[in-house]
């Protein structure tokens, strides 16, 4: 019997109205709050946010940016690491990552990643030169990565360790949440994150209270005091709009959390296991589901059968920062990573948003097992 998309429209890879419509007069009273306000820059809705998100991942200071972008390469700004110093990160990251990097002048050190997409911290060891001086983990897709071992070896070579947090607001290892084992976590607020903003938002965070207070005049173009600056800084604030409306969507986590927890269980329990490679969770660690990523040999046949049924997918991602035309100067050729590069052609996400209805993922489910 055929299967009709639910009331005819087609499923999409993401919808971000969904989760505006679900607290729309808390947004909109908030919104109205703010413009009435007449204070739209480092203003009481930033500090609040500031403390509210810090309390949220358990750290202790949490200092808001313009873009996760801008959190990576500032991190390892005020760390000291520039020119010629290298920096270990997995290899199937996204590029803004490896952008962080080398906005400063410091070389990414790539690594492969393990089964769970994230960094494998048995292949780090064998990368550490004489110039390396930090790991930079990317907890991908949501996913807690494998802190325990990652910060031993950090700790036995004496390097930074900055977490790239922007797909794992909230997920925790071992008990413990992502951004906090490190020197500096940094977070991407983008609006299609976990908790998202109406547009371009980052922050950092840190247990370390020099880091927070050099960040912060490093945001406000290296001023702690106004026209006096310290340092050449940039200009990389939150906005107070998008901080109030983030605040909005931190008090409903725990509940938009679980539901997306509901969806991926639903994926995993009902998906054809032996027509796909389905997602795995480490033990000890807490999966967000910032994206739930299957893996086919068929991946762009199948991508291809799904849209012709009207179910959106996204490659996250097709094709990694050692081969991008961004990085060539890096050397870098086809084979050089063969696992990232079979993930890079076996991956597709599915549909996953706030909002999303039972009829929609039954639809999903249906044509992924019919397929």
């Amino acid at each position: 019997m055929e299967k009709y998309a639910p009331q005819g429209r087609k499923v999409m890879a993401n919808t971000l109205d969904r989760g505006f419509f679900m607290y729309q007069k808390e947004f909109e009273d908030k919104a109205l709050e703010v413009l009435r306000s007449g204070w739209y820059v480092l203003g009481r809705e930033v500090s609040s946010f500031e403390e509210e998100f810090a309390e949220y991942v358990g750290g202790k200071y949490c200092v808001g940016l313009a873009s996760g972008l801008d959190a990576l390469w500032i991190a390892f700004r005020i760390l000291g690491i520039g020119a010629g110093d290298e920096v270990l990160v997995q290899a199937n990251t996204y590029i803004a990552s490896v952008m962080g990097i080398t906005i400063n002048g410091a070389v990414p050190v790539f690594v492969e990643p393990d089964e769970y997409y994230q960094l494998d911290a048995s292949a780090l060891e064998e990368k550490i030169t004489d110039r390396t001086k930090a790991i930079l983990v990317v907890h991908l897709y949501g996913q807690a990565s494998n802190m325990d071992e990652i910060m031993r070896i950090a700790e036995k070579y004496h390097l930074r360790v900055v977490e790239d947090c922007a797909q794992s607001h909230g997920a925790k290892f071992r008990g413990q949440t992502t951004g906090t084992f490190g020197d500096i976590g940094c977070f991407s607020f983008y609006p299609s994150k976990n908790l998202g903003a109406f547009g371009d938002g980052g922050a950092i965070i840190t247990n370390d209270e020099g880091i927070a207070r050099e960040v912060r005049i490093f945001r406000n173009y290296g001023s702690e005091k106004r026209y006096y600056n310290k340092v050449v800084g940039a200009n990389s604030r939150l906005d107070e709009l998008q901080a109030g409306l983030l605040r909005v969507r931190l008090r409903h986590m725990d509940e938009l959390e679980a539901q997306k927890r509901e969806i991926c269980e639903k994926y995993l329990s009902r998906l054809d296991g032996g027509k796909f490679l389905l997602p795995q969770i480490r033990g000890g660690a807490t999966h967000i589901w910032h994206q739930f990523v299957i893996r086919s040999d068929r991946r762009d046949e199948l991508m291809g059968y799904l849209e012709e049924k009207g179910i959106g997918t996204i490659i996250h991602y097709p094709i990694p920062p050692h081969l991008s035309e961004a990085y060539r100067f890096l050397g870098y050729g086809k084979g050089s990573f063969p696992v990232t590069e079979r993930y890079a052609d076996t991956v597709l996400s599915l549909p996953l948003f706030y909002g999303m209805e039972e009829e929609e993922q039954d639809y999903v489910i249906h044509w992924m097992n019919q397929f």
